[in-house]
């Protein structure tokens, strides 16, 4: 299992170059970016990190298909892979509803429209022409001119069993957000791979899970007390012990074995404060 760190929208773009690079040097396999409203683009930031950076690979986790044109998502995302082969990892999904609400964005089906995306996007950068008609995604005919010689994974950022089964079925990967525990990982996967059975799939499929790393065990309780108080997909953390939702100091061994037996392929170190910054030294160190 690849070990990977978040590089937080919150904080400071100007500071984005020396996270990617702190990230690199202290030996993370992998550097996600957020695309949150309303604070930096995902694209921009990729590529700037892909280009301040050799090894580490960028993802991108994730794009909110309402507002991302299928042929030009394939565009921006063609000409990094072909600019840095191998080293992105681009993620779709449906978007937060309030936040698609707020900017006149909100779709009738999300679950419809991040699948037109999905599909159109990837047959796209794997060179083919695309012509449809779909309720959302509309092309003639189109083409890129310059699709990558080394096809990027696109992954789905979703939680519920459809959009795991659309994940599995339609794309090479799923994003699996914090406070999942093992027990919700492997009904995941299970779902995930009824999806790709369904679709006829027999290649890999990357499952990369974020995870809160924290010092301070209270700061881990009140981050569930919350997502309690909000309601929604409580069924992936409860009941779980706190060492297997977060990385915790004395725990990081254990959470990182109990989330690889449950199906992770990269578990990504995320601060749980927004704008406090992880000390990429400092958790490489931890969980070496």
């Amino acid at each position: 299992m690849d070990v990977g760190i978040v590089i937080r929208p919150e904080l400071p773009p100007e500071d984005l170059v020396a996270h990617v690079r702190a990230a690199e040097a202290a030996g993370f396999a992998e550097a996600w970016l957020w695309e949150d409203c309303f604070k930096g683009g995902g694209i921009a930031q990729a590529a700037t990190a892909l280009a301040v950076s050799e090894r580490i690979t960028v993802g991108l986790g994730i794009m909110p298909a309402p507002v991302r044109n299928a042929a030009f998502t394939a565009m921006e995302v063609a000409l990094l892979a072909r600019l840095h082969p191998g080293r992105l990892h681009p993620g779709l999904g449906h978007g937060v509803a309030d936040w698609m609400r707020q900017i006149g964005a909100r779709p009738k089906s999300s679950m419809t429209m991040l699948e037109e995306v999905t599909v159109a996007v990837r047959a796209l950068l794997r060179g083919e022409t695309v012509a449809t008609e779909g309720r959302y995604v509309r092309l003639r005919d189109v083409a890129l001119d310059h699709p990558p010689a080394i096809v990027p994974p696109v992954s789905l950022g979703v939680v519920g069993p459809k959009g795991l089964e659309l994940s599995g079925r339609e794309a090479d990967g799923t994003v699996i957000d914090w406070l999942s525990a093992p027990g919700y990982l492997r009904q995941a996967r299970e779902r995930i791979e009824a999806g790709r059975a369904a679709g006829g799939r027999e290649d890999g499929h990357r499952l990369t899970v974020f995870v809160i790393a924290a010092g301070d065990p209270d700061r881990v309780r009140r981050e569930i007390a919350e997502r309690q108080a909000q309601g929604g997909e409580q069924e992936r953390f409860m009941d779980a012990p706190l060492e297997h939702l977060a990385l915790l100091p004395g725990s990081e061994r254990e959470t990182l074995r109990v989330l690889e037996e449950a199906g992770a392929d990269c578990a990504v170190l995320v601060s749980p404060d927004p704008e406090v910054p992880l000390d990429a030294a400092a958790w490489a160190a931890a969980v070496a």
